[in-house]
């Protein structure tokens, strides 16, 4: 009895064995592609071009909502001037049903009015969602979007219903300008050449992260230290609280329930001022 014991756990072993390197060889031999069967809403990135202190961007995204699934499909290309940053905001859209996942950004304001958005995301194909698993087997790629806020905030405050809190950021415009310019530029890596998401290593909130820790480094900053707050980003605020980048003198509780914004995105939806109206001052 014990000897086909032992047999029946050697095969079962083997077994194992043989998935862990089949699965090993096809994550290894698996490649990111541009040319999938992509949404509609992913299916244009964004391209950027640079001359002297203009910043050109093409297929910035502008959709007009219905309801979450019918939408007037819009982009639109713009030039902006980096001397007239002015501003940036951390937005973090919580996922309703959960504490700790959320989705995080970066807008940047300029002195004319203008406010743009950039979100690091999964690139969906049709008929494709989220799935905490299927990032492990390499199933989406990685892009970042350029968004109006007349489609970005709306969509997630006043048509999906989830929260989003804006909190207004305390650095210099030279620093703001920076980030900007790195965020750009990885938008045209990935608009280039594709890369795989990964919850742990390649996700929204540490890609800011990233670009905000080179940016300390040759500042000669602290470095931002990686904590579970990246990884399950709906309290990443907690972490540039503690640096002193939010631009508050609030607790971090009573920031995150005033610089909610859900109220006056549906207050100000039809507004031509509305980026600049759901913005609250600093407190």
């Amino acid at each position: 009895m014990k000897t086909k014991f032992k047999i029946f756990f050697k095969y079962i072993a083997l077994f194992f064995i043989f998935v862990f390197v089949v699965l090993a060889l096809y994550l290894c031999l698996k490649n990111p592609s541009l040319d999938r069967n992509w949404n509609t809403d992913q299916k244009i990135l964004p391209e950027i071009s640079f001359s002297g202190n203009v910043a050109s961007i093409k297929n910035i995204r502008n959709f007009d909502y219905k309801t979450t699934s019918d939408y007037i499909v819009n982009y639109y290309d713009k030039d902006y001037n980096l001397d007239e940053i002015e501003s940036l905001y951390y937005i973090i859209e919580p996922f309703s049903d959960y504490d700790w996942p959320a989705h995080t950004m970066l807008s940047f304001g300029f002195s004319n009015g203008d406010y743009i958005t950039i979100s690091a995301e999964i690139r969906k194909e049709v008929g494709e969602s989220f799935s905490a698993f299927w990032w492990l087997m390499k199933e989406y790629e990685m892009v970042y979007m350029i968004w109006d806020e007349n489609d970005l905030v709306k969509l997630r405050a006043n048509y999906r219903k989830d929260e989003v809190i804006m909190y207004p950021i305390k650095t210099s415009e030279e620093k703001i300008k920076s980030l900007f310019v790195s965020m750009l530029n990885r938008a045209n890596e990935l608009w280039k050449t594709p890369e795989f998401y990964n919850t742990i290593t390649n996700n929204c909130t540490t890609s800011i992260l990233k670009h905000t820790n080179t940016l300390r480094k040759e500042n000669n900053d602290s470095q931002i230290s990686w904590s579970i707050e990246a990884l399950l980003p709906s309290h990443s605020d907690k972490i540039i609280y503690d640096l002193w980048l939010i631009n508050t003198s609030m607790s971090l509780e009573e920031a995150r329930k005033y610089y909610k914004i859900n109220d006056l995105s549906e207050k100000y939806s039809s507004n031509e001022w509305y980026s600049s109206l759901i913005r609250k001052k600093i407190k």
